[in-house]
C-alpha cells in the first residue's frame, strides 16, 4: 500500500518574484498568499467563492484564491494586489479609486482593483455593461458601486486617451 501524498513542491512567479515551496495539497492559494507568504493584501471573505475578495490575477486573468489550490498555481505567474504599484506610485485603477472615495472600508478594494486592471487590459475602452459586470464580480457593502464604476470609467480614459 503506498503511503498519500501530503505536500507537493510548487514553483510560480508572485507578484514577479520566483517562489519554490513544498506545501500541503489541500492548502488554498488564498492560504499560501496570506499565511506563508505574508501577502496579506488577498483578503478572506466568505471562503466559498461568493463574495469575490480573494481575487487575485493567475497569468493575467481574475481568479478566486479561495476556491484555487496551490498546487493549481504550479508554474503560473500570480499577482496580487502588493503587486500592482511600482516604485511606491499607484496603479491607474487605484488611483482612480482613491481619487472618487471608492474605498471606504477597504475591504473589497484590491479584489476590485485587480479586476479593473484585467477589464482595462482586455477592453481598452470599455462600455458601461462591460464596468459593471465587472464591479459586480466584487461584493461591496460600502460604496453602491457607483464611485467605483466612475473610477473604472476615469481609469480607462486616462490610461487609453
Amino acid at each position: 500500500m503506498s503511503t498519500p501524498v501530503t505536500h507537493q513542491s510548487i514553483r510560480l512567479q508572485v507578484n514577479d518574484v520566483p517562489v519554490h515551496c513544498n506545501v500541503p495539497v489541500a492548502m488554498t492559494l488564498l492560504e499560501l498568499l496570506r499565511e506563508s507568504l505574508a501577502l496579506t493584501g488577498t483578503k478572506r471573505g466568505c471562503d466559498m467563492g461568493a463574495c469575490g475578495c480573494c481575487t487575485v490575477l493567475v497569468d493575467g486573468k481574475p481568479k478566486l484564491a479561495c476556491l484555487t489550490l496551490a498546487v493549481e498555481a504550479d508554474g503560473h505567474a500570480i499577482t496580487s494586489i502588493e503587486g500592482v504599484a511600482e516604485s511606491g506610485k499607484l496603479h491607474p485603477v487605484q488611483q482612480a479609486l482613491v481619487e472618487h472615495g471608492a474605498i471606504q472600508c477597504g475591504y473589497c478594494t484590491p479584489a476590485m482593483v485587480l479586476n479593473g486592471i484585467h477589464l482595462l487590459a482586455e477592453h481598452p475602452h470599455p462600455s458601461r455593461a462591460q464596468i459593471k459586470a465587472c464591479v459586480s464580480a466584487v461584493l461591496c457593502r460600502c460604496t453602491g458601486y457607483t464611485s467605483i464604476e466612475a473610477a473604472l470609467h476615469e481609469a480607462a480614459e486616462h490610461a487609453h486617451g
